[in-house]
């Protein structure tokens, strides 16, 4: 079965040619004109992706985003034309994957679908990283905090499994990347920041003095799972 991919878009030119590029290479899509129209799709359909306008009539895109996370980890690309690094920051701490301004080039568009879904589908040991309280299976992407199920992104897991398999290793925002979303990412480093703030609201009590996942400085990161 192919992938299906759900497209958020009020301006039908570019839903028109976005949803032609991806059926090119296969995936199946629906567009979606209205932010509450995806709320509904999205309760009752499963995708694989959704490709998700920021500006949208009636509920804009990061409500949909803040709502959806809420009860799924589905990879989101953000499509928007805000092109200023605060807007970017928002959507990735709201728990988008990607994030594409337009005006934008619709292969390279699939180019980043069909990256983000490669890494979703990629084979998985059955066995679970455990260290201290945590608990990560990788096959279902599931995380476990004292035998409690976390909720997090496919990012946030693909995060969290770097960190656990290097415990106690000082890690820059370069080594996460290549490390966490390969030598192909074309976000910005700075989301490294997003993706690590995000995990410590979901592992640690207080996430303003973390305890698993520190700072180091002027170095990068570090998990302790201790």
């Amino acid at each position: 079965m192919s992938n299906r991919i759900l497209i958020v878009e009020d301006q039908s030119e570019i839903s028109d040619i976005v949803s032609r590029y991806l059926e090119r290479e296969g995936y199946q899509c629906l567009i979606c004109d209205s932010g509450l129209k995806a709320l509904e799709i999205i309760t009752k359909e499963a995708f694989q992706l959704l490709i998700l306008d920021v500006m949208l009539p009636g509920i804009n895109g990061f409500e949909i985003l803040k709502t959806l996370r809420q009860s799924s980890n589905v990879p989101v690309i953000l499509l928007t034309a805000k092109i200023g690094e605060s807007d970017r920051i928002q959507g990735f701490d709201y728990g988008a994957d990607d994030y594409v301004t337009k005006p934008f080039s619709p292969k390279e568009l699939v180019r980043r679908v069909s990256a983000i879904l490669r890494r979703t589908r990629h084979e998985h040991s059955t066995d679970c990283i455990i260290l201290g309280a945590f608990k990560l299976c990788q096959e279902s992407m599931k995380l476990y905090k004292d035998d409690v199920l976390i909720d997090i992104t496919t990012a946030e897991y693909q995060m969290m499994r770097v960190f656990m398999l290097n415990a106690g290793n000082v890690l820059t925002r370069d080594q996460l990347i290549a490390s966490a979303f390969g030598y192909d990412y074309e976000g910005f480093d700075r989301n490294i920041d997003s993706y690590v703030k995000r995990l410590r609201q979901k592992i640690e009590s207080d996430p303003k003095n973390p305890v698993y996942l520190k700072t180091k400085y002027g170095m990068g990161y570090v998990f302790g799972g201790s």
